[in-house]
């Protein structure tokens, strides 16, 4: 008898967007219709710049003449819709009102997910994480305290990596199949065609040799994550590399970096992930569920961090991955839920950018309370970061009254 066939996944992973998405969907629909096969997932490995109107772009920390609208706006109001699932993370060129309003990840528009600030999911089986925004380390320790409406100086710093969720990411056990970072981790550099590297990035080379290119804290989850594939972006060329890692069964990580997406450049790579082993849809992650409601003690939405555990400190926990106790939680509320497909919708809680009147003057900013947050922190549990002084729900904004509270330095108000 003839056994069935289960179906194969297929990804398609592309380096820095930069609002690029019509092209990027039209290269990828050309690229099935020359090959013959459907791709199941795009992900997207930074600067996507999902930007819904003049006020978000006003909030794009870039120079002014390189602000452009694009055309993110039709997919978020509705006018057009994402031919695939489509997964991205933050990178250092993002429209920080919109993201500010998903630290735990959530729909941009319909078919489009964002992964928050530090976030795992899995889709047909395939379990994907990501942290969102570059490295600096001028405030790596501090909490998440940029917040609309953003000065120069927080728009810029809201996309710098946090040491908090690092830490989180750091207490997967599970085996994670692909990681997203925008910035590539420190040293990897070291595992590819290196002088090919510089012969097109030469100015790198100071920065290689001294070890100071690149993301110590990707380095750091590369090592103790050692997930199957690793995808970045930021600097604009391809970059294959391998990394073996320590120990008789440490198997290896197949990093790959991709361009912009430019005519005639490298941004797209399509893969074959072997068979679908889950629905194709993006679904909860378990583990991560977890350590999010474990963890939520040391989240800080103002600008002094909250101070992580330390290994040397017997009076406090200091290992956060998940007991069987607390995973079972997990998998009783996606059980009372029916389903792990991720539980929320996407909702506009800002009017979209119209073309008719593209002059029109910005609102000012101010901190909103997106549904989709207070959906996902009720069902889990979890403190809303979003949850501060001045906050206001879209409804609140339409008719011009006051925000709520709440904030505290645990960052915001249970759900």
């Amino acid at each position: 008898p003839r056994t069935e066939q289960k179906a194969k996944m297929k990804i398609a992973v592309e380096g820095c967007c930069h609002g690029e998405l019509d092209n990027i969907y039209k290269t990828l629909a050309d690229a099935e219709s020359a090959n013959g096969f459907k791709v199941d997932l795009l992900i997207c490995c930074g600067d996507f710049q999902a930007v819904r109107n003049m006020e978000d772009l006003q909030t794009m920390s870039c120079p002014a003449k390189y602000r452009a609208m694009n055309t993110f706006y039709k997919y978020y109001s509705g006018e057009l819709e994402a031919p695939l699932p489509t997964i991205f993370i933050g990178g250092n060129h993002e429209a920080s009102n919109h993201l500010w309003e998903l630290p735990y990840g959530g729909w941009v528009a319909k078919n489009i997910f964002y992964l928050g600030f530090g976030g795992v999911v899995t889709f047909g089986g395939v379990r994907i994480a990501g942290l969102s925004g570059i490295f600096n380390d001028n405030h790596y320790k501090m909490g998440h305290y940029e917040r609309p409406p953003f000065t120069d100086s927080s728009m810029r710093s809201a996309y710098h990596v946090r040491e908090f969720d690092v830490f989180q990411l750091g207490q997967l056990k599970q085996p994670v199949d692909v990681f997203l970072s925008h910035d590539w981790p420190r040293n990897i550099a070291h595992f590819g065609d290196l002088q090919g590297l510089l012969r097109r990035k030469s100015f790198l080379r100071s920065e290689i040799e001294d070890g100071s290119f690149g993301s110590p804290p990707a380095e750091h989850l590369l090592k103790e994550l050692r997930p199957s594939y690793w995808f970045s972006a930021h600097m604009h060329t391809k970059y294959p590399a391998v990394v073996k890692h320590d120990g008789a069964d440490g198997g290896c990580t197949r990093f790959l970096a991709l361009d912009k997406c430019l005519p005639r450049r490298d941004f797209l790579q399509i893969l074959d992930l072997g068979e679908m082993k889950g629905p194709p849809e993006i679904c909860v992650d378990e583990e991560w569920m977890a350590i999010l409601r474990s963890t939520a003690r040391f989240r800080s939405s103002r600008k002094a961090g909250i101070p992580l555990p330390q290994q040397d400190d017997p009076a406090q926990r200091f290992d956060f991955s998940p007991t069987e106790a607390e995973l079972q939680e997990v998998r009783d509320i996606v059980a009372r839920r029916g389903s792990a497909a991720w539980p929320t919708q996407f909702t506009l809680t800002t009017p979209p950018y119209d073309p008719t009147a593209p002059k029109a003057r910005a609102e000012r900013a101010v901190p909103l309370i997106n549904p989709q947050t207070v959906e996902l922190c009720r069902e889990f549990g979890i403190p809303n970061p979003c949850a501060v002084q001045g906050a206001v729900t879209a409804d609140q904004r339409h008719r011009g009254s006051g925000g709520g509270g709440g904030g505290g330095s645990g960052g915001g108000a249970r759900c």
